[in-house]
């Protein structure tokens, strides 16, 4: 519970603040241009820093780096709360986001450890998979609570409360196990990983307001690629690598980082379109628009820890990814559907249902999967690994799904804007009529947008059928450990 509490602390916050940015923008006095950075600068140093942060936990141990996180993140949040000015806030932030680096990897690490018999380690990740996967809808229900009835400080400030409950509960009841050998810093590894993810992160996140064929944009993805392929050379040279490569080629580990990007970027990109939905073609107050969320939250719970964490250690892990996968693909693709007259009952609540559920059966077999049989002294920067799949998936999918909307979305407007002055013959359009065109059309690009999600979301259920072919632990057992970590271990 204590590691579930932490764990939700961070998922929640990549998307709590999104609902309080119209008001933090006001309270502030922030640009349009530079309001983004509240964001951007949480996920570049998450994003950017995990590698480093799980290595930092197999180095100076997991609980220590755990609570270390906790109470830099609660610093974090107060400073971003009490902010007077933009450039506070976005240091804070980004402040937040490094803690979070520490704090994610040690939680997953401290519970793959700690949990290892079948039964046990199916309810821990059940949990956990289902936090990993409804997070994010819980940071927009706080998020408009909060919001509406306190002040948008109090995005922030409620970190801290949360983080002192599971500070004591962590000098309590977590107790680190020690390891066998010695654990030693790659510095060219973390020049090159963290460099390579920061500017794939960030080149993300730009894409959103350049385009993607910005030259800064262009310029930070290929740099980003360029520092990865780099540091997959060195890894292989490296006598201490940052991220042994061992971790991410066995094939059912690299089948479960790869199924996780994938849903994340189209479970983040409908997170995104029906926020907007809700709020700008039905009218939802930013309460209305949280409790929304709260049958797919529902849904994800039930999936997560009532079905699969009840069938993870009697079936293989892909047999409840796949349905999964394609539950959710399913989902996403009524939403396509969508037109700009109400349709919560009959569209927005049966697709919610749908990919609550299937990412319930999801998230939960590709956690336990990917952490699954790594040598104790790997346990962080494997954690680690599963966070940025997640992380680096998010801000992939929600720059380039929010390109396709917005593009989309101006195509239609202009056509059929150009097309109803004709037929208008010069007398002008009435404001009720360009309205109505200008929200058929912002509904169409999420429509558009979306259904590319539904497909990489049928990826990701191809992705997890074809590569991770990993059987049932047995009930009692703890995990086998692949040949290439025992014998590193060994070592």
């Amino acid at each position: 519970m204590v590691i579930a509490i932490a764990q939700l602390m961070v998922v929640l916050d990549a998307t709590i603040v999104n609902i309080a940015l119209p008001s933090a923008q006001r309270d502030l006095g922030m640009s349009d241009a530079n309001r983004q950075w509240v964001i951007t600068a949480y996920t570049l140093a998450f994003g950017g820093l995990l590698l480093l942060g799980g290595r930092i936990a197999d180095l100076v141990g997991r609980k220590k780096t755990f609570m270390i996180g906790l109470v830099g993140f609660a610093v974090a949040s107060g400073l971003g709360g009490a902010a007077t000015g933009s450039g506070l806030l976005f240091g804070a932030r980004a402040l937040q986001g490094a803690f979070a680096a520490l704090l994610a990897p040690s939680a997953l690490s401290l519970l793959t450890t700690t949990f290892t018999i079948g039964k046990e380690r199916s309810k821990a990740f059940g949990v956990y998979g289902a936090i990993a996967g409804g997070g994010a809808a819980i940071g927009l229900i706080a998020g408009g609570l909060l919001t509406e009835y306190l002040d948008w400080r109090w995005c922030l400030y409620v970190n801290i409360p949360i983080a002192v409950l599971a500070l004591i509960g962590a000098a309590v009841f977590l107790h680190d196990k020690p390891e066998r050998g010695r654990v030693h810093l790659d510095a060219p590894g973390v020049v090159l990983g963290c460099g390579g993810l920061v500017a794939i992160v960030f080149g993300c996140s730009e894409a959103e307001p350049r385009g993607w064929g910005d030259g800064l944009v262009l310029g930070l993805l290929v740099g980003g690629v360029v520092l990865l392929a780099v540091f997959a050379w060195w890894q292989t040279r490296a006598r201490h690598p940052l991220l042994p490569l061992h971790i991410v080629r066995d094939r059912n580990r690299g089948g479960a980082f790869l199924t996780m990007a994938l849903a994340v970027i189209a479970l983040f990109g409908m997170f995104l379109f029906m926020t907007y939905y809700l709020q700008t073609v039905l009218g939802y107050s930013p309460v209305r628009t949280g409790v929304a969320f709260l049958p797919m939250v529902a849904a994800i719970v039930v999936g997560a820890t009532q079905i699969s964490a009840r069938l993870l250690h009697r079936i293989p892990p892909r047999f409840l990814m796949v349905p999964g996968a394609l539950l959710a693909s399913t989902g996403l693709f009524t939403l396509t559907f969508l037109t700009a007259e109400p349709a919560y009952v009959s569209h927005v609540l049966p697709a919610m249902l749908l990919v609550g559920l299937g990412m319930g059966l999801t998230f939960m077999p590709v956690m336990a999967t990917a952490t699954s049989g790594v040598a104790p002294q790997d346990s962080g920067v494997t954690s680690a690994t599963v966070n940025t799949a997640q992380q680096v998936g998010g801000s992939i999918g929600t720059a380039l799904l929010n390109t396709i909307a917005t593009s989309t979305s101006a195509a239609y407007i202009a056509d059929h804007l150009a097309d109803a002055a004709r037929k208008s013959g010069g007398t002008g359009l009435t404001p009720a009529a360009r309205d109505a065109i200008v929200k058929s059309g912002v509904v169409d690009g999420f429509t558009v947008a979306i259904g590319v999600g539904s497909a990489i979301m049928l990826l990701a259920a191809l992705v997890a059928g074809l590569l991770v072919n990993g059987r049932s632990p047995k009930r009692g057992q703890a995990p086998a450990a692949d040949s290439a970590a025992s014998a590193d271990a060994t070592a």
